[in-house]
């Protein structure tokens, strides 16, 4: 186990979008900017993290892609508003990667560490042993380990997940409350 306090600039944050930056859709996909809510304090949480951290990532799977309910042009809007929403708060996200892909063995889809290697393809300065995955599903904690990276889960969408649990390191109940903990 890690000290959060020893984080810095040489430590890379990645982290899931829907259910950690934004409220989950019940039963469906975000599918247009309007249907992205962002979680009360996260975007000032962004700030704080690009302070902290060396490199802020998002990484995402977006199935409703893959599924024909959205376009990549529609995805890409939703990004280009939460990158602005954030950067308008003081944050930074330096990258988003995505995975469109419906087959759960694809190597880009969570839990499988494909968005991780093409990161770190991207950023060469990025070492796993130094990076942290915050995700609200055990599919996001995997594919964290996979990558070999620690780990921090937050309870807002699977508050019923146990823990201890092997795949998790840290849990809190929003990013919000990790970055209070950084």
């Amino acid at each position: 186990m890690f000290d959060l306090k020893n984080i810095n600039k040489n430590w890379t944050l990645f982290i899931d979008r829907d259910g950690v930056i934004n409220h989950e859709k019940q039963g469906g996909y975000i599918e247009n900017k309007s249907e992205f809510l962002f979680y009360p304090d996260v975007k000032n949480s962004f700030q704080k993290l690009k302070n902290i951290f060396g490199r802020v990532i998002v990484v995402t799977n977006q199935r409703g892609v893959g599924r024909g309910l959205m376009t990549e042009k529609d995805l890409q809007s939703i990004h280009s508003f939460m990158l602005h929403e954030i950067e308008e708060a003081g944050g930074h996200i330096d990258a988003i990667y995505f995975c469109t892909a419906t087959d759960g063995t694809h190597p880009n889809r969570k839990p499988n560490p494909g968005m991780a290697l093409q990161a770190a393809k991207d950023f060469p300065a990025i070492k796993f042993d130094k990076s942290i995955m915050v995700g609200n599903k055990l599919s996001d904690m995997d594919f964290g380990r996979n990558a070999g990276m620690f780990t921090v889960f937050v309870a807002t969408t699977h508050p019923e997940t146990p823990t201890p649990h092997p795949a998790i390191d840290f849990r809190y109940a929003s990013l919000p409350d990790f970055v209070k903990a950084l």
